[in-house]
């Protein structure tokens, strides 16, 4: 079991030369399988040590000020890597959600968790379902579990779902538009991403998160993610806080030229 951690949200943004902070960040916690065999250990040790990265990660967007903070935990391709990985993957989620939702309950941190629930077993559906429910009365951080999840396959189930209010006669086919589309995918009441993070050096989204990302701010981190602390985590958000959404407009600066 983990010692008990308590942590709160504090404003210290301004140590860091914060302007704003995302409400929303996403993190594709990549490089845990590399950063173990470059120190000459197993994959599995890099994903042991990702786990204590990933509470880190929670306890400073809290005290950051960030409302809703999505990992991308587990994918639905993952299933294709070696039996051994899945199994101590799917044993490390287990471990973090029995081990740690007395102190997510404790500092306020709802548990949401995205991606497709079908095929799953018995035991991962109840502690999938008993994570959110048990934390559904936090008002805190919401802290989004993407397992199983995949941008295409959430594209497929929404389809499927506005076929089947079309055929119901709920709906006209002509008449789908943007929002009907967001409210059959997983994060219907979510907001969109303001900051993707992706740690381990790679530049791609990896099929996170397709259709919410499309005003997202990115930012590429060439840490690994058992190595991605707090002040890497500032890093990213100090990037976010320097940059100018314009969300298909023109900046500031050419508005007034």
């Amino acid at each position: 079991m983990t010692a008990n951690v308590e942590f709160e949200a504090v404003d210290t943004n301004s140590e860091i030369g914060l302007l704003s902070v995302p409400r929303h960040v996403a993190i594709i916690m990549d490089g845990n399988g590399r950063w173990a065999l470059r120190r000459g250990l197993p994959r599995t040790e890099g994903h042991r040590r990702g786990v204590k990265t990933l509470r880190e990660a929670v306890e400073h967007a809290q005290k950051r000020g960030v409302s809703y903070l999505t990992l991308f935990s587990f994918s639905s391709e993952n299933w294709a890597r070696p039996q051994q990985e899945v199994s101590f993957l799917l044993a490390l989620l287990r471990r973090f959600v029995c081990d740690d939702i007395k102190d997510l309950i404790r500092n306020n941190v709802k548990v949401r968790v995205i991606g497709s629930r079908e095929n799953l077993d018995k035991s991962m559906l109840t502690l999938l379902d008993d994570a959110e429910r048990e934390t559904a009365h936090c008002t805190g951080l919401v802290l989004v579990i993407a397992f199983n999840y995949g941008a295409r396959d959430e594209f497929v189930r929404a389809a499927r779902q506005l076929a089947e209010r079309v055929e119901a006669g709920e709906l006209r086919a002509a008449e789908i538009g943007e929002d009907d589309v967001s409210t059959c995918l997983d994060t219907r009441d979510i907001p969109d991403p303001d900051l993707i993070v992706r740690t381990g050096g790679e530049q791609r989204l990896s099929n996170f998160l397709l259709w919410q990302a499309a005003y997202a701010e990115f930012y590429f981190a060439p840490t690994p993610w058992p190595e991605f602390g707090p002040d890497a985590f500032d890093d990213a958000l100090l990037a976010f806080s320097n940059r100018e959404r314009r969300y298909g407009g023109v900046s500031s600066d050419a508005a007034g030229t």
